[in-house]
Formats: structure tokens, C-alpha cells, sequence
């Protein structure tokens, strides 16, 4: 059997409660995929993949369906303690070929850090199979500036979710997340 999945939706959420694996549930609700049997995958981009909203890719699913997902998790019960996880992507220009997604997770780094982050991840992985050059010591700016004039990658996203941790010490857990949606 050969599965190559045709559309992805992005999501992301946050949950809070006195148990650890209850917030991680609160957060996959807050997400809206809860009802799902999640499947963590490796992180390649399907050639041809069409990105879709999040409401609408939640039409293709049911309740209880196996989905296969690139997720990143995280969790905190330290007061006040910044949480975030992030998925980045990068496309190539080429519909043909594959692109990456990059999970990352960080305490105390923000929202837009995390990722601008988890999107240079992706697009350096992309970068290294096109064959394009690229000096990892370089500012984020100045590579996507690179990679955009050698036409290689045509888009860079990403999904985010960070929270401060509970003031007065509950669970807070956030993920970020790719889901697959079968064609």
C-alpha cells in the first residue's frame, strides 16, 4: 500500500490542567484534533501537496480516523515559564519535488522566534537537497534572501503556538501541528 498524501492542513493549540497528559489533551482539543488517532511522521513535504485552511481539512476527517501528522509538543509547570513548539515548512519551486517540515520546541523564546526558527530549520534541510549554498552562520534575512534569488524555494511557513505557564503552577502544554489528509 502506498500512501502519498495530496493536501495538509496546519493547527495548533493550548491546554492547561493539574496533570501533564490532561493538558496535552486540552491543547490537542484546543487544536481540534482530539478526536483523531495521531500518527507522528518523519518530516517530507509530499510533492504536489496542496495546503489547505484547517476547517477545511477537518471536512476530509472522522472521528476516530488514523491521521498521520508531524506534531511538536511541549509542556511546563514552572509559574510564568514562556512554552512554545513550531512547525516549519519549506516548499520547493518545484512542484515535483519534496519539501520539509521541521518540528521545534523552546522554553523562553517567543512565539516569532520559534518560528522564524522552525522555518529556517525546513528551508535549510530543503536547501542542502537542492544543492543550494548557504552559510548557516548568516542572519535568517540574508538566507531567505539567498534562497529566493536561486528560485529553489517558493514558500516558507509556519504554525506556532507558545503560552506562559500557569501562575499558579497547572500543566500548560501547547502543540503545533501538519496534519495529512488523505486524497
Amino acid at each position: 500500500m502506498i500512501i502519498v498524501p495530496k493536501m495538509l492542513f496546519l493547527t495548533k493549540g493550548v491546554g492547561k490542567h493539574r496533570e501533564q497528559l490532561s493538558s496535552f489533551e486540552l491543547a490537542l482539543r484546543n487544536a481540534r484534533i482530539a478526536n483523531f488517532n495521531l500518527v507522528r511522521v518523519s518530516s517530507i513535504f509530499p510533492p504536489g501537496c496542496k495546503m489547505l485552511s484547517r476547517s477545511r481539512g477537518l471536512k476530509y476527517l472522522r472521528d476516530g480516523q488514523v491521521v498521520f501528522t508531524v506534531m511538536s509538543s511541549n509542556s511546563t509547570n514552572e509559574p510564568n515559564r514562556l512554552v512554545s513548539a513550531s512547525v516549519g515548512i519549506a516548499i520547493p519551486n518545484d512542484k515535483t519535488k519534496y519539501g520539509y517540515l521541521a518540528e521545534h520546541k523552546a522554553f523562553g523564546q517567543t512565539f516569532k522566534k520559534a518560528g522564524d526558527y522552525a522555518e529556517d530549520l525546513a528551508a535549510t534541510m530543503l536547501a542542502t537537497t537542492l544543492g543550494i549554498d548557504f552559510d548557516v552562520d548568516r542572519s535568517w534575512d540574508e538566507r531567505k534572501e539567498i534562497w529566493k534569488i536561486s528560485g529553489g524555494i517558493v514558500r516558507t511557513t509556519n504554525v506556532t503556538q507558545s503560552a506562559q505557564g500557569d501562575k499558579y503552577g497547572l500543566w500548560t502544554s501547547v502543540v503545533a501541528a501538519a496534519l495529512f489528509v488523505p486524497a
